[in-house]
């Protein structure tokens, strides 16, 4: 670390109540917190106990109150449906204290939990806010997930209002939302009391009077409602991730130290400031929407720019080119598979010469490992720092980054770069001890964690404990794997079960997936583990090639091959590649690397409720069935 970003880094270790205390200024607080961290009761502590503030005040009332009113602060665009909009400060807090009204008026309240199924719309933002401000607690779920999903987290959180729309756009397809909603309820054991759905032009739906009303309705009889007084510690929203036992896991987290630590990430971070454009291409059903479309760039009061489309196909893979060049965007956040699915359609770039990005000045990807391929062939491209940051959906903002508004470091490809001031980061071996610089391990957190992180599982004390905070004591576990080398820099690798056994040798599979990824030919790529009884795990890779490639696939393979036993060695036993058309994923782009290893070992599995096209692992089967992989025995 430079000498600058390690002071402040150390300061945020050694006196985490003075650093956070700082921070905790730049906020509006109706009442300061005076007592800045409780650590009486681990794992559950509490920041800024005493204080008092509300979210929706701190992203919209503070600036206008600062005169800045003016000021855009949303940018729509939607090429799927042809529609732009912008809203400044002034008249999207006029939207959203009239939808605040209306929530009051349908009987929502402080604490009161409102489920929020919205496709990329102005609405959808609008909704989030409007709950904040009235203190009920939100609970976004991905427009389009499932029913048996949508009821699962129903009746989790006993929602008393569902808000949603009458349908979303995919490219060339129209999801109807209402069938999906209408399912849910039934399914759903806690009944919710109200619907109130957005008809969306040329897509309106009938509804079912009196406890589905419209948008437009509730607005239209609804009074203005301020923003209403808020402990630190009560919950702004519940974000459902999936569970591994099918329950999904409520992450709630509490208002205050969500405010003060995404503010203070917006410039410390990604080097924004108010009178920047900003935009995170993500979905609000995501942590990342939530993060970084909604909250953190309003607290900061800068431009966020909400995109309803995709890096390819609306119209082409100079899309994200289009939103840069029109708005003059500063930064953009996004996932490295975005980028991998430009660079598969466009390896060129020639989409990306049509376009003036000259107020373009870093790229942040984050989501899953970015690998080195990718990220040079973006640098070559952009001209611009690319840089690789680590956080997940229980932390809601970085654990380790290149901390641009503090001091640019050096770039190391492959790697997250360091921990961001907060995070004590520490790799814990299997036999429980700390390892040493270079050494391969579970990546864990000294706590505290940092304010904005979650406190707990909404209704699940337990749970959080069992699951986080007991496998090495004092720290958070991450379920991510993976090493800091002599300089301090994080790798991380894998997830905890992406690591793999061959003949006693623990490997990585992201490791193997950098080496292919490498390949001239190859667009993007997964490694998976499958069993093998005298090895006990055998990588095999999965390969997706770059459009206009015409060389053969046994070549390619042939050649993938040899290049992981010359960089990784003979050790990996890696023999086998299969170039196939798609890997399935998440729709947030998280390769499903798990389901992918059930289906070669042969073993059951659930379609997972956030895949993109089912049909996918149907073809995968096949893949591993024709190439002999699929083990039935």
């Amino acid at each position: 670390m430079s000498k600058e970003l390690q002071k402040i880094y150390d300061h945020s270790l050694k006196n985490p109540e003075k650093f956070w205390q700082e921070a905790s200024k730049d906020i509006f607080w109706f009442k300061k917190p005076t007592k800045i961290l409780n650590k009486s009761n681990p794992p559950f502590y509490k920041w800024f106990e005493d204080g008092v503030t509300n979210t929706c005040y701190n992203a919209l009332d503070l600036h206008i109150d600062q005169g800045r009113g003016q000021k855009t602060a949303l940018i729509y665009d939607s090429p799927i449906t042809d529609s732009k909009s912008k809203f400044t400060y002034e008249e999207l807090r006029s939207k959203v204290s009239k939808f605040a009204g209306a929530l009051k008026a349908q009987g929502a309240s402080k604490g009161d939990r409102v489920i929020i199924y919205m496709p990329m719309i102005p609405e959808a933002v609008v909704a989030m806010l409007a709950c904040a401000r009235i203190g009920a607690i939100h609970s976004v779920v991905f427009g389009g997930f499932a029913s048996n999903e949508l009821a699962s987290r129903i009746d989790d959180s006993k929602a008393k209002i569902l808000v949603t729309a009458s349908c979303g756009f995919e490219p060339g397809r129209t999801v109807e939302y209402k069938p999906l909603v209408d399912e849910a309820i039934k399914i759903a054991s806690h009944k919710v009391e109200k619907m109130i759905l957005f008809q969306r032009p040329g897509h309106e739906v009938k509804l079912n009077a009196p406890t589905e009303v419209s948008w437009e309705e509730v607005v239209s009889n609804a009074n203005d409602a301020d923003c209403v007084e808020m402990n630190s510690n009560e919950f702004a929203y519940i974000l459902y991730t999936s569970g591994t036992t099918g329950t999904p896991k409520g992450i709630v987290r509490d208002i205050g130290g969500h405010i003060v630590a995404l503010k203070w990430t917006m410039k410390n971070i990604y080097n924004i400031e108010a009178d920047d454009i900003w935009w995170s291409a993500s979905d609000i059903g995501w942590i990342v929407g939530h993060s970084y479309i909604v909250y953190a760039p309003l607290f900061k009061g800068c431009t966020t720019v909400l995109f309803e489309g995709k890096p390819v196909g609306t119209p082409d893979a100079g899309a994200f080119w289009k939103i840069i060049s029109d708005y003059k965007v500063k930064s953009l956040f996004t996932a490295p598979t975005a980028f991998r699915a430009i660079k598969k359609e466009d390896p060129e770039g020639k989409f990306f010469s049509k376009y003036d990005l000259s107020s373009f000045e870093s790229l942040f990807l984050a989501g899953e490992r970015a690998d080195p391929d990718t990220i040079k062939w973006a640098e070559n491209l952009l001209k611009v720092p690319v840089i690789d940051h680590w956080w997940q959906t229980e932390t809601s903002w970085a654990i380790s980054s290149n901390c641009t508004g503090i001091e640019m470091m050096k770039t190391k490809y492959g790697s997250a770069c360091k921990a961001v001031p907060g995070y004590d980061v520490k790799i814990i071996k299997p036999d429980q001890t700390l390892a040493k610089p270079n050494e391969m391990g579970d990546i864990v957190v000294k706590l505290p964690l940092p304010p904005g992180t979650f406190p707990t599982l909404w209704n699940a004390d337990q749970r959080y404990k069992e699951n986080y905070m007991s496998n090495y004591e004092g720290y958070y576990q991450t379920y991510d794997a993976g090493h800091i080398d002599d300089d301090g820099y994080i790798w991380i690798m894998s997830r905890t079960d992406d690591i793999i056994n061959v003949a006693g040798h623990r490997l990585s599979t992201g490791a193997i997936e950098e080496v292919l990824s490498e390949h001239q030919s190859v667009a993007e790529c997964a490694v998976l583990g499958i069993a093998d009884k005298l090895k006990g795990q055998l990588p095999i890779g999965l390969v997706v090639l770059k459009t206009g490639v015409d060389k053969e696939n046994e070549i390619i393979s042939k050649e993938c091959v040899q290049m992981v036993r010359d960089k990784i060695g003979p050790v990996a036993a890696f023999k086998v590649v299969i170039v196939i058309k798609r890997l399935p994923k998440t729709r947030s782009g998280k390769i499903l690397r798990g389901t992918i290893r059930k289906i070669a070992d042969g073993l059951e599995y659930k379609v997972p409720p956030t895949i993109d096209d089912p049909a996918i692992l149907i073809e995968i089967k096949e893949d591993l069935i024709n190439n002999k992989i699929l083990n039935n025995d």
